[in-house]
């Protein structure tokens, strides 16, 4: 069955979770050569696979409440899958997938749904005394339930090296310089993308200090500054903005506010791998930079960086900021959200590593 199996892949909730995903689907893809491989979604997230040939299609999860589950559960009935790898840790996906009839459905035994899989594995946790999960990189938790679903399958892992990737089709390159040229940065001008957002409002560097960041680049590096967030994220952008333009009104010509410019997540990914410079909180334009081998500064507070520790490619492209570098490694940054504050992270020390990276 493995050589010619049809595999589901049900992928993370999250677009950064959803790029770090793509190592195992690397791995899936070279192992079981002639399988059809379809990744199942959330809307949006297909615009960001659209371009990759790792898999074969991708469908897009329209399953709100029990009744929309239920009709997804039907769809994928119809199309016969033998295998289905189920990288979210919910029950709900895993009732999903039971509902559909595959027969081979393997996960994380989490969230009480461990009689819904065949294949179930458990969760790496932390060594007493600690509690909990241990914090271990997404890509490489990802990359064990694969080898799991190859081992049920009884194919050997094909020897690849561990990479984010993504691709950017012509459309969305064309949207992606469509969109830098409304918000004034040509097709040939160098740009920074600073990203200040992120789901959890305690990850997001303050205001003022992107700002003071975003001077930086204009006045030192004589770049222009793309400011990235989604839609709901767009007050915060122009927050940036103001306090850019109140303290040095001259670098309002070189700041481009994205969300006010019609761009999706397809055009995002062109927009990050034109730039020069990322700087980002923990959030998912820094595995976009990363997939596409972007130098990039990231900020982590109180979040603990081992959860979304990335394979690096090329040595030096990212620089990692934590809110407590003396933090003892058995403990979680997580666990200690006053000592593990964003704002600890200085603006000199931000600037020092822009400085390092443009000029390597």
């Amino acid at each position: 069955m493995a050589s010619s199996a049809r595999i589901l892949v049900m992928l993370p909730s999250w677009l950064g979770d959803t790029v770090m995903a793509t190592p195992s689907i690397r791995l899936l893809r070279e192992s079981v050569g002639r399988s059809v491989i379809v990744g199942l979604c959330k809307p949006g997230l297909n615009d960001l696979l659209a371009g990759w040939e790792a898999l074969d299609d991708v469908m897009v999860a329209e399953s709100h409440g029990m009744t929309g589950k239920a009709r997804l559960a039907g769809r994928l009935k119809t199309m016969k899958f033998d295998a289905a790898l189920l990288l979210p840790n919910s029950f709900s996906s895993a009732a999903t997938i039971r509902l559909a009839g595959i027969p081979l459905r393997c996960g994380y035994d989490r969230d009480g749904r461990g009689l819904l899989l065949t294949h179930k594995l458990d969760p790496p946790r932390r060594h007493h005394p600690h509690k909990g999960y241990a914090p271990i990189s997404a890509v490489d938790y990802y990359l064990r339930l694969t080898r799991h679903l190859l081992d049920a399958l009884g194919v050997a892992p094909a020897p690849v090296q561990p990479r984010l990737e993504l691709a950017v089709s012509d459309d969305q390159e064309a949207l992606g310089r469509e969109v830098l040229s409304r918000g004034g940065i040509g097709p040939d001008e160098p740009f920074a993308l600073l990203n200040p957002g992120g789901n959890n409002p305690l990850k997001r560097w303050p205001v003022e200090r992107f700002a003071a960041v975003a001077h930086h680049l204009i006045e030192n590096h004589r770049l222009k500054v793309a400011l990235n967030g989604s839609p709901p994220e767009a007050d915060l952008v122009l927050a940036i903005r103001h306090a850019i333009e109140l303290n040095h009104p001259e670098d309002g010509a070189s700041i481009a506010a994205l969300p006010m410019l019609g761009g999706t997540v397809g055009s995002l990914k062109a927009i990050v791998r034109r730039a020069r410079l990322v700087v980002t909180n923990d959030t998912g334009p820094r595995h976009v930079a990363a997939a596409f081998g972007v130098r990039c500064i990231s900020l982590f507070g109180p979040t603990d960086p081992r959860w979304t520790a990335l394979p690096e490619p090329v040595p030096g492209r990212e620089t990692i900021f934590v809110a407590d570098p003396t933090l003892p490694p058995e403990e979680i940054a997580d666990d200690h959200p006053q000592r593990c504050r964003i704002e600890k992270i200085r603006v000199p020390d931000v600037i020092a590593a822009v400085d390092r990276l443009l000029t390597a």
